[in-house]
């Protein structure tokens, strides 16, 4: 509790002094509306916030767990055939260089206005920390841990389940728990360029319509969500992952 009261209270104190420059007048209400603003525009269209979300979180959810499968795929692969990763891993890595705004159009021109552009955007935001934290899980596999096992007769589905696996958890969820905060983001991207519904949609059409609150409350869920699904990976990595060094230390 400790440890949580100290942001806790610098995003209490950041918010009210927010709310008092707004109600001073200092800042027009405009450009910068006041949080007790934002919560009343989210309030009088919550019906329309609530269906943009689940839109969105939807997309988010199918993206992420593609990705997720893909990546595992990929990684189980790359740690069996070395060759392989030699061959890939430049590959994922300048895939980070492409600039998604730029891809996101793309997409939505090739495959038109549906799941499957958002799909592929939320993978290519989140297949890499996946791919590299599982990677990096099965390499820091101590050495003369692998060698016991070869002399205990050991196959390699055995060592795989009882040795790489277990050992490559914690560095797996690492990379969960940074790829889950782009999921969202990566549906909003993709909606903001091509969408019928979703809260990327929503933001731009508040833009073009001067409800800046409504912009700031489409960005707020955003922020919630993500900072919701980041603990929420965590508490999964606590209650699957007993030995991860994160639990030990708390």
């Amino acid at each position: 509790m400790s440890r949580r009261l100290v942001p806790i209270t610098i995003v209490a104190l950041l918010v009210a002094a927010w709310q008092l420059a707004g109600a001073s007048g200092g800042v027009t209400g405009f450009v910068l509306p006041a949080p007790s603003r934002i919560l009343a525009a989210l309030w009088d269209e919550r019906d329309l916030a609530v269906h943009n979300t689940l839109v969105t979180l939807g997309e988010a959810v199918v993206g992420f767990g593609a990705s997720l499968a893909l990546a595992v795929a990929a990684a189980l692969a790359m740690d069996l055939a070395p060759a392989l990763r030699r061959a890939l891993y430049p590959l994922l890595v300048g895939s980070q260089a492409v600039p998604i705004l730029v891809v996101a159009p793309i997409l939505v021109l090739w495959f038109g206005f549906g799941l499957l552009p958002k799909a592929i955007v939320i993978v290519l935001l989140t297949f890499f920390p996946i791919v590299v934290g599982l990677l990096d899980g099965f390499a820091a596999v101590p050495a003369d841990a692998d060698d016991l096992f070869r002399t205990y007769g050991a196959t390699s589905g055995q060592t795989l389940r009882l040795l790489r696996v277990p050992t490559a958890l914690p560095s797996f969820f690492t990379g969960i728990r940074i790829a889950v905060t782009y999921a969202l983001l990566g549906a909003v991207y993709a909606e903001y360029v091509g969408a019928f519904d979703g809260l990327g949609i929503w933001i731009l059409t508040s833009q073009k319509s001067f409800r800046i609150d409504l912009v700031f409350g489409a960005v707020l869920i955003v922020l919630v969500i993500s900072v919701g699904l980041f603990w929420l990976v965590g508490r999964l990595e606590r209650v699957l992952v007993p030995w991860s060094p994160r639990r030990r230390g708390a």
